[in-house]
């Protein structure tokens, strides 16, 4: 099943959130986090956890419409808005995991881990230039083994 890009945000600033003592994830971030969730997803299901493209921007993967909502925020901590969808338990399961391990991360300590891989590297910088799904699903597949 795909859902809203925007779901997907709202639950990783909440876990986010959650799992930080109450620090808020700065958009920067949830950024990367929607690379790293849609790339795991892709692998792992064969289908995009959502729909919209993820494009290779200056400082590494970015969905638009997510970056557009927040960007008046800048590096300030964002909240989540509403309640927060539930995944499939397998779905559930992945998400949580890539939210453990990248989750970890600084926005910056992202940022240099996805210009580092190749889906990034692949790509022309810029807005409009989109990081390929199959070629998300080809690399984040190498990590899954």
């Amino acid at each position: 099943m795909n859902y809203k890009v925007l779901d997907i945000a709202n639950k990783i600033i909440k876990m986010a959130s959650d799992h930080d003592a109450g620090e808020l994830i700065s958009n920067m971030k949830l950024q990367k986090l929607l690379y790293y969730q849609q790339g795991f997803h892709l692998a792992y299901f064969g289908k995009p956890l959502f729909e919209e493209n993820i494009e290779a921007w200056m400082y590494g993967p970015v969905v638009p419409s997510i970056y557009e909502k927040y960007k008046t925020e800048g590096s300030n901590g964002l909240k989540y808005e509403g309640s927060v969808i539930s995944l499939t338990p397998k779905e559930e399961a992945l998400f949580n995991e890539v939210m453990r391990v990248y989750g970890e991360f600084s926005a910056i300590g992202l940022m240099n881990l996805t210009h580092s891989e190749n889906p990034w590297k692949e790509t022309s910088i810029g807005v409009g230039n989109e990081i390929s799904k199959d070629k998300m699903m080809c690399f984040f597949k190498k990590k899954l083994k």
